[in-house]
């Protein structure tokens, strides 16, 4: 008879580790799931929030306007024109974090920059009253005059009105550091939340 089974735990919390750590079930790996969520959310997120100094320390990338899906040179053939109209050269952009963009699904590590550290090239993340969620798009210009900023995604045509005059207290932080993939389980609850 095997020790570790359920029925040998005498306790009620030998029991609950058992579920957890041991069954097989879809029961028990939802369980799982949701205790990681939660201090993720609760406990990891603000810890780190408090080190990096900024309410959202990891960002998801829920949409493509920051996507190449080509190689540097082609999208540069494709995209350039607009950058280069407002003073941004290829060899400067090859040289941008991220100068070949990032997908839907990606997540950032964010870290709170003075306002007076940020450059042009550098991606960062923001708020901006239309959208519920954060924006992370690349800055395009700054005004040091009145304390603000441009920014445009690599994917977009163009810019987005808000994107004109974003200020300090809008910025959340600059992307720091970058996972692959790992965004798509909160691209897969925003879709579904989307549904009802």
């Amino acid at each position: 008879m095997d020790k570790c089974a359920y029925e040998n735990h005498k306790t009620t919390q030998g029991k609950i580790w058992h579920f957890l750590a041991h069954e097989e079930s879809i029961q028990s790996y939802l369980v799982n799931a949701l205790i990681v969520i939660l201090i993720g959310k609760f406990l990891l997120f603000p810890v780190l929030g408090l080190a990096l100094g900024t309410d959202f320390p990891v960002v998801a990338v829920i949409s493509t306007s920051m996507t190449h899906n080509e190689k540097f040179d082609d999208w540069w053939i494709n995209n350039g024109a607009w950058y280069e109209a407002n003073g941004i050269t290829k060899s400067q952009f090859d040289k941008f974090y991220k100068s070949n963009g990032f997908n839907k699904g990606d997540v950032f590590v964010v870290k709170k920059i003075p306002f007076d550290e940020l450059k042009v090239g550098d991606i960062i993340v923001y708020n901006v009253a239309e959208n519920t969620e954060p924006i992370i798009h690349r800055i395009i210009a700054i005004s040091a005059a009145n304390n603000t900023l441009q920014t445009k995604g690599d994917n977009n045509i163009a810019q987005i009105e808000f994107e004109k005059a974003i200020s300090e207290n809008q910025i959340e932080g600059k992307a720091v550091g970058w996972i692959p993939v790992l965004g798509w389980i909160k691209v897969i609850f925003i879709t579904i939340a989307k549904l009802f």
